[in-house]
């Protein structure tokens, strides 16, 4: 302390750091809160990091972090993005993520748990440990069940290597909350809740609009109605997973604008290799799902 007296001290933003927010804010449309949090984070950790420098703190920051929210929402991308801003920052030694799941971790019979759970930790440590839908390592309405083996071993890693390893758990915010009461030495743990809202009609249009891009495509004026009204219709049905379903929707659409130009055989110009029309995306089965629906209600 004493040696900090009286010298210019000044926090100086990283160009590493602030080009890697840069590119998480093209990737992503929307997420105004998330992309604040993560900013907030990195602002933090930047700063804790000059403290520990000049031995204003021995301690680490805990860096686990729990994302909820629905399906298709960002939260892998923003898990790989914060992968690499801990790594230029030094709080872990590779710019590393490995995702998992309960099937990942979690044995089918005696004895088979623990090496499957210290196996992806071993494949992990060093960087971060992104697991997706956390709350299904623990069933309590099945008490043969051997997701508990896994939640314990984790608290203990999570505690313990906490210096070598973070941990992302991820899943539905109602049932991440049920596992987080069910588990409270889970949540003592997390450091960061970072809440994942559902994208719009227009965000995801937007979305579809920049995957095609990326991929050479592009919509007539009339297919960007017709998407519009495909998600507005989409959006309504069973297990929809907001960009993950664009990115399946884009797909057949695709598909069909591919077997509208092959049956129709003969010279084809760069535009129509590159245009999705409106028919394609009006065959979608989400229209007569949609119609079947309207005639079936009372």
């Amino acid at each position: 302390m004493q040696e900090t007296q009286g010298q210019n001290l000044a926090v100086v933003k990283n160009p590493e750091i602030e080009a890697v927010l840069e590119t998480l804010e093209r990737e992503l449309v929307g997420l105004r809160p998330v992309k604040q949090r993560i900013r907030e984070i990195a602002a933090y950790l930047s700063v804790d990091k000059l403290r520990r420098e000049l031995g204003l703190t021995a301690d680490r920051p805990t860096l686990h972090m729990a994302f909820v929210g629905p399906p298709g929402t960002g939260k892998t991308t923003v898990a790989l993005r914060m992968a690499t801003i801990l790594h230029k920052l030094g709080y872990i030694r590779r710019d590393h993520l490995v995702v998992a799941s309960r099937d990942d971790l979690v044995g089918q019979y005696i004895g088979h748990t623990a090496p499957k759970t210290k196996e992806v930790l071993k494949r992990a440590m060093g960087g971060v440990l992104f697991i997706d839908e956390a709350y299904s390592l623990y069933r309590a309405e099945n008490e043969r069940d051997y997701g508990q083996e896994t939640i314990e071993i984790l608290l203990q890693v999570m505690e313990n290597q906490r210096e070598d390893l973070v941990v992302i758990l991820a899943g539905y915010k109602d049932r991440m909350e049920e596992f987080f009461a069910l588990n409270p030495g889970m949540r003592s743990r997390i450091a960061h809740h970072i809440e994942f809202p559902p994208y719009s009609a227009e965000e995801l249009f937007q979305i579809g609009k920049l995957m095609l891009e990326k991929q050479g495509y592009r919509f007539t004026e009339e297919a960007e109605k017709a998407f519009l009204e495909y998600l507005e219709r989409r959006m309504r049905l069973p297990n929809f997973a907001y960009a993950r379903s664009v990115r399946n929707a884009l797909d057949r659409f695709k598909l069909r604008q591919a077997y509208r130009l092959y049956q129709k055989a003969g010279p084809v110009t760069p535009e129509e290799l590159m245009t999705i029309t409106a028919d394609d995306i009006y065959a979608s089965s989400v229209f007569r799902e949609e119609e079947k629906e309207e005639e079936d209600a009372p």
